[in-house]
């Protein structure tokens, strides 16, 4: 099968766990792009830092941002499409992350908001700086300018787990998942990867055994069993990589450059 369009999840895939993308991969993504190939990150991260990383390798398209939330073309930064949440609903969870002392973030397709940015120290600023993102004071709903797309609780694994669990049992108003071990992410019900992943090739005019994705968590889920050919890095969970054709080799030991030898380039 000759694929026509690659979706790269960026953080724990295309990124090893010092959040760099090594030199050899860089290469082969190049290399697959120089082919005809169109390289599309499919990340949790907001467009301001995952298009970085596209401009690194000197590539040029669309980046699907927030998990899905918002898909958005580099060159113009124009938003091709989003899944917008009603703010009033995310009071109860706001609330709840105040009450329980749990940091929480909001997310517009471009801008990150918190409680109080002067007030972030220790592992919240530490996890700000890795991400690369600049928050600010989170306005009231009325002064927010644009839609939000996603709402991130952050903290511990465990505690992250008692949350989830609590926020479980609530009547379901989000897409509520982990997109990572210290994340929650709630987005609008119909958000996530695989269908922006799914919009994006309809418009680009690939079919949907044209792609080839490669993802490492359960956010990544959707986007892989959409594509024709889903790929798992070898530091998944369990989860994932059952819900994958085949497993590649770690984020640490270049498993997107061998998926990209192996399936596009030999």
């Amino acid at each position: 099968m000759t694929y026509k369009l690659v979706a790269l999840d960026v953080d724990g895939t295309l990124l090893n766990d010092e959040h760099r993308m090594t030199e050899q991969t860089m290469k082969t993504i190049i290399e697959a792009s120089k082919q005809g190939i169109e390289i599309v990150l499919c990340t949790g991260r907001g467009p301001q830092n995952s298009i970085p990383f596209m401009e690194q390798m000197g590539l040029s398209g669309y980046v699907i941002s927030h998990n899905g939330a918002a898909t958005v073309e580099m060159e113009t930064r124009n938003i091709v499409h989003q899944f917008t949440m009603d703010n009033n609903s995310l009071d109860p969870f706001i609330n709840y992350c105040r009450e329980k002392g749990v940091h929480f973030d909001v997310n517009t397709a471009f801008d990150i908001y918190v409680d109080k940015e002067e007030g972030l120290a220790g592992p919240v600023r530490d996890m700000y700086e890795t991400f690369l993102m600049t928050p600010t004071n989170l306005p009231s709903w009325d002064e927010l300018a644009e839609p939000v797309v996603k709402f991130t609780a952050f903290g511990k694994a465990a505690e992250l787990d008692e949350v989830f669990a609590e926020w479980s049992k609530w009547t379901p108003v989000f897409n509520m998942l982990r997109s990572g071990e210290f994340f929650i992410d709630l987005m609008h019900e119909q958000a996530s990867k695989g269908n922006a992943l799914k919009q994006l090739a309809a418009k680009r005019r690939v079919k949907p055994e044209e792609v080839l994705a490669i993802g490492n968590y359960y956010n990544d889920i959707t986007m892989l069993t959409f594509a024709g050919m889903g790929i798992a890095m070898d530091n998944s969970p369990v989860e994932v990589k059952a819900a994958a054709n085949a497993i590649t080799a770690s984020n640490n030991e270049d498993g997107v450059h061998e998926a990209l030898i192996k399936y596009c380039l030999s």
